[in-house]
């Protein structure tokens, strides 16, 4: 049986964030951080950069996840997710999908 991927099981970002339909993606120009190597519209993304080193496509490959520095990023008050750690539930469905 083949599996059909749905929208959210798209791997658009290293940390889980969903760059299909984000405001910046057309007002900023900007390509994304697994298209721009980890340098999205507003500069050179840690999370992004430390998951290429590792070699993963996202965090959800890292066995440390969710390590601190994704952490800090999906937990932010000002700039993180809503809710919160939403990003890092994203990357672990991702794993899961690759596995069924």
């Amino acid at each position: 049986m083949e599996k059909t991927l749905l929208p959210e099981n798209i791997v658009d970002s290293r940390c889980g964030l969903h760059c299909t339909g984000c405001e910046y993606k057309e007002s900023c120009g900007c390509g994304g951080c697994i298209e721009t190597n980890g340098n999205p519209f507003h500069g050179e993304c840690p999370v992004a950069v430390c998951c290429q080193n590792k070699g993963f496509v996202h965090c959800g490959e890292c066995p440390d996840i969710p390590c601190e520095l994704l952490t800090q990023y999906s937990c932010d008050p000002e700039h993180g997710d809503n809710p919160h750690g939403a990003r890092i539930e994203q990357c672990k469905k991702w794993v899961n999908a690759v596995k069924l």
